[in-house]
This record gives structure tokens, C-alpha cells and sequence, in this order.
């Protein structure tokens, strides 16, 4: 018999950052909007999250198809691609810096379960991208995930910790394949300041 206990499952402490009428708002008006293919650009996605209270940058690119939890929940520095069909599920901070790539399909998971309590706790942790970084198409960014400077996750990676700067992971879970070198000088020096 199972000593697992989900009937007692509980988050009432879970506070997700705005009243329930503005979250009904951005549910049935801002998300349905934001994920249209039938909304003509990537500007109007841009200031549909500004509205309900993303902290987005100039030169921020947002394919169609891209879903958002809570956009007050979510900062993106300056020029940033989003692909097509990111899953945003920010229950706390994803914060992007800037330069930062976001390909199709990759899905930011900002809260987890407690597998040691038996009645599965909500756990919550932030992610981070930092600036120059790169998710891969499908990877999956789990919560406390953090791609460091110009880091990469490769296509389909699961990310569960902390990618260092300059660093190329893939797999599940990712793992170091090697070093990322970018062909211009100014950031070559950049990246034998940050090793040092």
C-alpha cells in the first residue's frame, strides 16, 4: 500500500502575483491573443505582454504559438528571439538576458513536486538565461536551471542545473560536450576574461 498521500496536497501558500480577476484577464483575453497565429507581429505580442506586466526589452522577437503562465513573472532583456510554441510555465521569474535565443518548442518549468513528502509539495525555483545564451529546439529547462554567458543546451536537452559560461550541453540530463567558441576577437577576449 501506497504511503503517498495526494489528497492532502496543498499550495495554499502559493500566491501567484496578481488578483484573480487579473489572472482570468490575461487567461481568457492576453494568452489566447498572444499564442494567435492571426496576430500580424511580433511588436503586438511584445506589448500584450508589456501590459500585463512582462519587463521586456528593445529588439525582443516573439514567434506565434508562444504560451506564458503569469507575464508578470517574466523579464527579457534586449534583442531576444522566442520561438514558435515556448512553453513559458513561470509560476516564479524567468528572466532572459540579453542576446538570448529561444528556439521552438522549449519548455521553461519553474515549479516542481516535493518526491520526499508524501503529500507532493509544490516546489518553486526561478530560471535564468543569461546574456548570449541558447536553448535548443525542445529543450526542457527545469526549476533553478540557469544557462551561464553564451552557454548552449543542445536541441532536446534537459537542463536540471546550472550550464557554466561558454559551456555546450546535451542529453537528459544535459551533460558538458564541449567548449563554445564564437569567431570574433572582442568576444573571445571576453571569454578568456570570464575563465580566468
Amino acid at each position: 500500500m501506497s504511503h503517498v498521500r495526494l489528497a492532502e496536497f496543498q499550495n495554499d501558500w502559493f500566491y501567484p502575483g496578481r488578483s484573480k480577476l487579473w489572472q482570468l484577464t490575461w487567461f481568457f483575453l492576453g494568452l489566447p491573443l498572444l499564442r494567435s497565429p492571426l496576430l500580424p507581429s511580433s511588436s503586438l505580442r511584445v506589448r500584450l505582454l508589456r501590459f500585463f506586466g512582462s519587463d521586456i526589452g528593445a529588439g525582443v522577437v516573439i514567434k506565434p504559438g508562444v504560451r506564458v503562465k503569469y507575464p508578470w513573472h517574466l523579464i527579457v532583456g534586449n534583442d531576444c528571439w522566442i520561438g514558435e510554441d515556448c512553453w513559458i510555465d513561470n509560476l516564479t521569474t524567468v528572466r532572459l538576458g540579453n542576446d538570448v535565443c529561444v528556439s521552438q518548442g522549449v519548455y521553461f518549468c519553474t515549479g516542481n513536486h516535493d518526491w520526499t513528502d508524501p503529500t507532493f509539495s509544490l516546489v518553486v525555483k526561478p530560471i535564468t538565461l543569461k546574456d548570449g545564451s541558447w536553448a535548443g529546439a525542445k529543450t526542457i529547462l527545469a526549476p533553478g536551471a540557469v544557462l551561464g554567458q553564451c552557454a548552449i543546451a543542445a536541441a532536446g536537452a534537459v537542463v536540471m542545473r546550472e550550464v557554466p559560461a561558454y559551456e555546450i550541453h546535451a542529453g537528459n540530463p544535459a551533460s558538458f560536450i564541449k567548449h563554445r567558441a564564437l569567431r570574433n576577437q572582442s568576444v573571445l577576449e571576453e571569454q578568456e576574461r570570464v575563465a580566468s
